[in-house]
Formats: C-alpha cells, sequence, structure tokens
C-alpha cells in the first residue's frame, strides 16, 4: 500500500521519540510511513531523507523516512517556541495535500501544543477543526476516539463547557450520531451498528426531575436516528453506560460534550487509544495523547498509541480504497 504521511506535531513534545519507536516496531511487518519533519534533530533511529513519498518503501527497513522541512529554531525539549508553529501547521497541510493527491494512504498526526500554535495566530480549536477546514466533505468533522475496548464520538469537542451545553440541540447529536454511523459501517466493516447515546445531566435527568435537556433535546434526536433506521438508544445515564457489562452492547458511545466520553476511554487504554476524524476526505489518525512536554527528550515516551494509530490508519485506508 501507499505511505502514511506522519507529521511532526510539537517540535519540543515527544512526536520525534515515538516516531523513532513505531518505526522500530513496525519497520519489519509495516505499515510503512514517512515522517515530516527536520532531519536534523536527534532521532533514536536511523534517517534516511527522502525527497518524495515514493522513496520511503524502499528506505523503510533500514531507516525511518523523512521529508526534510526544517525548522526555523532547533527544539529545547519540553519549551515549545512559537517560531516553529508555522512549520508545525505546514507539515499537517502537507500531509493532507499529499494523501489528497494519492501519494500517501492517510495522515498520522503527532500531538501539538495548541497554545502555541495559537499565539502564532492559529486560528482552530485543535486538529479536528483545522483538518475539516482543508480536507472537508461538506460535513462538519466528527471526532471518534478508539480502542479494542471502546469507540465513543463527543457531538461537540475543544470549546468550554458552557458554550458546548448551549450548543447542544437534537440536530446536532443527531447529526454527529449519522457520520458516526456512517463510518463504521464503511471504514470499519460494521454493516448495523449500534449506538450508546449518553444523557446530559445525571440519571439521564431522572425523568425531568435533574433537569429537562434530556427529555427535550438528546430523547428526540434519539427518535430521529431510530426513525431513519439507525439502531440509536438513549438517553443513556453517563455513569452507567461505560461499565464492562454494558460496554459489549453497542459499537460506539456518542456523549455530549468532550470529557464525557474521552475520561472513559482514556482510563481504560490511554497507551492503545486512537483519534480518529470522521467525515473527512481522507484518512486521518493520532495518538490518544497529548505532546508530553514534562518528560520530552527524557527517551521515557510509550509509541505504543502512534503505533495503535497507524495500524488503524492502514486499516482505514484500505477500506476506503485508498491504500
Amino acid at each position: 500500500m501507499r505511505p502514511l504521511a506522519i507529521t511532526m506535531g510539537e517540535p519540543a513534545g515527544i512526536g520525534a521519540e515515538i516516531a523513532a519507536g513505531a518505526w522500530a516496531a513496525l519497520r519489519g511487518t509495516g505499515p510503512c510511513f514517512f515522517l515530516i519533519d527536520d532531519a536534523t534533530r536527534p532521532f533514536a533511529a536511523p534517517v534516511r531523507v527522502i525527497a518524495a513519498p515514493e522513496e520511503a518503501e524502499a528506505a523503510f527497513p533500514d531507516a525511518l523516512p523523512v521529508l526534510h522541512r526544517p525548522l526555523p529554531r532547533a527544539p529545547v525539549p519540553g519549551t515549545p517556541d512559537a517560531a516553529n508553529a508555522p512549520a508545525v501547521i505546514a507539515a499537517i497541510a502537507e500531509a493532507v495535500d499529499l494523501c489528497k493527491a494519492r501519494r500517501g494512504a492517510g495522515v498520522v498526526t503527532n500531538p501539538i501544543q495548541k497554545a502555541t500554535l495559537t499565539a502564532a495566530g492559529f486560528r482552530h480549536p485543535g486538529h479536528t477543526e483545522y483538518l475539516g477546514e482543508i480536507a472537508g466533505t461538506g460535513v462538519p468533522p466528527v471526532m471518534m476516539l478508539a480502542c479494542p475496548e471502546l469507540r465513543v464520538v463527543p457531538v461537540t469537542v475543544h470549546e468550554p463547557l458552557a458554550r458546548a451545553i448551549a450548543r447542544l440541540t437534537p440536530g446536532l447529536i443527531a447529526g454527529t450520531a449519522r457520520i458516526a454511523a456512517r463510518a463504521l459501517r464503511e471504514e470499519f466493516g460494521i454493516a448495523h451498528p449500534r449506538l450508546a447515546v449518553a444523557g446530559l445531566n445525571p440519571h439521564a435527568g431522572e425523568a425531568g426531575t435533574m433537569g429537562r435537556e434530556d427529555i427535550e433535546i438528546v430523547a428526540p434526536a434519539v427518535a430521529m436516528l431510530r426513525a431513519e433506521g439507525i439502531d440509536a438508544r438513549g438517553p443513556l445515564p453517563p455513569d452507567t453506560m461505560f461499565t464492562a457489562l454494558a460496554r459489549p452492547t453497542y459499537d460506539a458511545a456518542i456523549g455530549l460534550y468532550h470529557d464525557q466520553v474521552l475520561i472513559p476511554i482514556k482510563t481504560l487504554d490511554m497507551a492503545g487509544g486512537v483519534n480518529v476524524t470522521l467525515g473527512l476526505s481522507i484518512v486521518r489518525t493520532s495518538p490518544d495523547h497529548g505532546t508530553a512536554l514534562d518528560i520530552a527528550g527524557t527517551g521515557r515516551a510509550d509509541p505504543s498509541s502512534l503505533i495503535a494509530a497507524i495500524r488503524l490508519a492502514a486499516e482505514l485506508a484500505r477500506a476506503r480504497g485508498f491504500a
């Protein structure tokens, strides 16, 4: 298959370290990938500078293939520098362009430091929103976090909780769930996906005694989905829907705000969780963790989540015919 494009992420973080670890783990089996980064940085792996993605496959068994994109300033581990922010953003845009041109099978993004990018003028809350702009399909991009035990999709993502709750409507919830159901069918191979929709309030509102949002906003969204033939249940009490007994009863959980569903999946499998953006014209995955500035440069970073993201990107690329 075509190689996957891996972005540099925050240069002061652990991106280079986990990319080297992922290469060491996958060099003999694949999937093949190349890194868009400054090749002069210290990598805990042999590096081969490539001029084009098409050279990655030949280099991959022996060295980490890198499309050399010099950074304005040498990164200091643990200390982000806004001067490097344009290069971070450019690596994302280039990876997307290569995959749109079918020169890469999919994009795997290393974690970015959002505050540093914002200070440099980046106007998007995170990867998901930026990718929706440069690789969108006319529908809002949807974030899915996936691990072997659980898949979750938040309806609202990178915004303050009060604003997220104020934005909730039956249409927004149902629209997010439709995109998730379609992805489960077309990319994950689940013919009849089952969705569990979380309630907003404790005990899903307890029949209105703890707020009417679940009756007036969430329940109508579930009814809309069921009328369209989508197997959706809810609103479900958020404090019980992630238990070991409940998880096997659905294929994805639809949560109403970021932490409602990201806390359960990160608690279950921080090392193996993968961030997938649904609704794009390309495949995009990412590790389910941040830049880990506190351990950058120490050699302690765990590449497991990046490895899982690379493997899942390859599976999704094959399913979508991008390989």
